[in-house]
């Protein structure tokens, strides 16, 4: 009869629970910090410093707030993943700069979007400019979609702007009133988003911000006027954003980083509720 050892059948049994409770504890807290949905960001980065800074702020800072709020966030440059077999891994696309140019990408970002999927574009990704770079010649995307047309003009240099909530909605249910911006670039279009009534216009430019831009040409100065700066389409899941142009030492000659967009807390948690809202609700 083989010699019975307390020891080391008490020592068995603590090895067995801690394993145990190990087990458990990180079965928990995966299922804690199980990822609530996907991002995948497309960019361009080529043209324009302003632009190209934004998308690498972009590209830094969302990684860091997914992980804080149990996310997933992947980037791209490769505009050809905008098809409907990559784009059903992801619950949310952005468009941090630029918009897909081939019928292809085209037709697969409809269909996403049709279907349910969720969207916010930054800043020159609603940009389009016939005899430019970036023509009009998609007008499902910029006149049923985003519902704003063609680019009108914009205010010079980047400049805060005092910010004013116009609606209730879920992505901006935590913001004050009335806020002030990072530093931008101001886009007016050539569609007045009031008279759409798919359009519900999120935060516009409040009137205490005028004069708004310094020039030098007098075009690039706003005095007054109204201009919708954040809006959502009531047919789609999405946002348009119009921030996303840092201020970018032209005239020094260095294309120095001179602001960063989500510096400005206000404004990053608005964009983090968004992204929130876009990818936990139904729409």
């Amino acid at each position: 009869m083989a010699n019975f050892n307390p020891i080391y059948s008490l020592t068995k049994k603590a090895v067995l629970v801690l394993f145990f409770l190990a087990s458990f504890s990180g079965f928990s807290q995966h299922k804690k910090e199980k990822s609530k949905f996907k991002v995948i960001a497309f960019y361009t980065a080529k043209n324009d410093q302003a632009h190209i800074s934004f998308v690498h702020e972009a590209n830094k800072w969302f990684p860091k707030i997914a992980e804080e709020n149990h996310f997933v966030y992947d980037s791209t440059d490769n505009w050809n993943n905008l098809n409907a077999k990559f784009l059903a891994n992801y619950q949310v696309v952005l468009f941090l700069d630029t918009r897909p140019e081939t019928p292809e990408q085209r037709e697969a970002f409809q269909k996403y979007m049709e279907n349910g999927g969720g969207f916010m574009g930054f800043h020159f990704s609603a940009f389009a400019l016939n005899d430019s770079s970036y023509p009009q010649n998609w007008d499902w995307y910029h006149n049923t979609f985003l519902g704003s047309g063609e680019y009108g003009s914009n205010t010079w240099r980047p400049t805060s702007a005092v910010l004013r909530v116009e609606n209730q909605h879920p992505a901006v249910k935590n913001l004050p009133k009335t806020f002030t911006s990072a530093p931008n670039e101001w886009y007016r279009w050539s569609n007045d988003l009031r008279k759409n009534p798919d359009i519900k216009i999120l935060l516009a430019i409040d009137e205490s911000s005028f004069p708004l831009g310094t020039g030098p040409k007098a075009h690039e100065i706003w005095h007054e006027g109204y201009y919708p700066v954040v809006w959502t389409n009531k047919n789609y899941k999405m946002l348009y954003v119009n921030m996303g142009h840092n201020d970018i030492d032209y005239e020094g000659g260095t294309n120095k980083t001179l602001s960063y967009t989500f510096e400005n807390k206000t404004e990053s948690k608005f964009i983090l509720d968004a992204l929130l809202w876009l990818g936990t609700s139904k729409k």
